[in-house]
């Protein structure tokens, strides 16, 4: 599929020596939902500023639907929405005046039905007459959406939009961001609720220490990643695993009472019958047995962990 964002041999080292991001490569698609993840301090931030125009790079190329960032920064920003983590906007003003206000900064002609639009799906236009600063925090945090989308960008970059928001407005932003991706716009996302990446995304990348560590399918990561896991609750406690069962990826829970196997669900052979038979043969019984997977969280977590 066509890139409509290209990060090519990025870096971005700070006065004081800190080196926030070692030589980035990222291609993100047209049209898809991109769950860019990573631990606090792993450019995550430095990564989605730099590509909207608000933090320069020290080297590298960026480009935003075919226009360079540095050469080309109209053309580029005006592909671009941008709802940051922190809120900040002008308070005294209204919530009618605000939006207008960022469309008009990216030269784009008046335009009362879509700013109605967004602020109606947002359900905010009963507060268009109301100042920002008597709105709530997350009616605030709406309002930074429907200024993110009031000049019709290609590309939207959500970072971390859904900290300290309530369960509505949370679902509310989910279903624009389907109707968004549904009409053409390339979602960015960062977050550190998993189980929305997990949930919304199309391609996952995991970003540490100011390096892109991976970038895989979400379906594919899951699968290759992912390990599925067999619980038997035994009939009796054992003292420790017998030694005839030393090949097998077994382990005994503290109290003796659970044996969990770890196995490849994408094998040939999962191994789980000759388990079983042989468990029966050494007369080792179990009440009941479960199983379970791993989830993007556990993925992640084995990721930014291991050595780089």
């Amino acid at each position: 599929m066509q890139s409509i964002i290209s990060v090519q041999a990025l870096t971005k080292a700070y006065a004081s020596g800190h080196q926030a991001l070692k030589g980035i490569d990222l291609d993100i698609r047209r049209g898809e939902i991109f769950a860019l993840l990573g631990p606090n301090g792993a450019g995550k931030t430095t990564l989605i500023s730099i590509i909207c125009g608000i933090v320069n790079p020290s080297s590298g190329v960026v480009l935003a639907d075919g226009h360079d960032i540095v050469r080309d920064y109209r053309a580029a920003r005006s592909k671009i929405g941008l709802v940051p983590q922190e809120l900040s906007t002008d308070s005294f003003e209204t919530v009618w005046a605000t939006v207008n206000f960022s469309r008009g900064l990216f030269g784009k002609p008046a335009n009362p039905a879509l700013v109605e639009k967004l602020l109606r799906e947002l359900s905010l236009w009963d507060k268009r007459d109301s100042r920002i600063m008597a709105l709530s925090g997350g009616m605030k945090r709406r309002v930074m959406i429907a200024k993110a989308l009031s000049h019709e960008p290609q590309i939207l970059f959500l970072d971390e939009p859904t900290a300290g928001v309530d369960v509505e407005l949370r679902r509310d932003m989910w279903e624009m961001v389907h109707r968004l991706r549904a009409s053409g716009v390339t979602i960015i996302l960062t977050t550190h609720y998993i189980e929305e990446a997990e949930q919304m995304a199309d391609r996952i990348g995991v970003i540490s220490q100011g390096r892109i560590i991976l970038v895989e399918e979400k379906a594919r990561l899951m699968a290759q990643l992912g390990k599925k896991q067999l619980s038997l609750q035994l009939q009796s406690p054992l003292a420790a695993i017998p030694e005839e069962f030393a090949q097998y990826p077994l382990e005994l829970s503290a109290d003796g009472q659970t044996l969990v196997y770890t196995f490849d669900a994408q094998g040939e052979q999962t191994g789980i019958a000759p388990l079983l038979r042989r468990l029966g043969d050494h007369g080792i019984d179990f009440k009941s047995l479960s199983s379970s997977e791993s989830s993007l969280e556990d993925i992640f977590v084995s990721l930014v962990r291991q050595p780089r």
